[in-house]
């Protein structure tokens, strides 16, 4: 049987709109030279910003499972956008190991980032549907 996570969104006047997920407010907005206040991230900043948090989280948890230190330990992420139009065409993951960093486990700590579970939902995207609520 599925289960379901509803998220509502509330607008909050003028171009900022707010995803309310489980009682928190996830607030965007747009740049000035877009209509909005830059008071927030855009949606499509929180879309790339999901895409590099999740990717860390699981080098995190990686280094942590294995009681290796997360000190050092980071991720740059380089997005390439296409000549035209708003679309990006590539993400570049860098990761910082931290100092010491058992050579062992380097191959496997990409294989783990490689699964965030964000990057897994645009590999095999869901069903959308749109529609006017009844």
């Amino acid at each position: 049987m599925s289960t379901q996570q509803t998220i509502d969104v509330e607008y909050r006047g003028g171009m900022s709109v707010a995803a309310l997920i489980e009682g928190r407010a996830i607030v965007t907005d747009q740049p000035v030279k877009d209509g909005g206040q830059d008071a927030a991230p855009s949606p499509f900043d929180l879309f790339l910003a999901a895409l590099a948090t999740c990717a860390g989280l699981y080098a995190q948890r990686f280094c942590e499972s294995r009681s290796l230190s997360t000190e050092g330990l980071g991720l740059r992420v380089t997005c390439t956008y296409a000549d035209k139009g708003f679309h990006v065409e590539a993400m570049d993951f860098a990761l910082t190991l931290p100092e010491g960093f058992p050579e062992k486990y380097r191959d496997a700590l990409l294989r783990a980032v490689d699964l965030c579970t964000v990057k897994k939902h645009i590999v095999t995207p869901p069903r959308f549907s749109v529609r006017i609520a009844e």
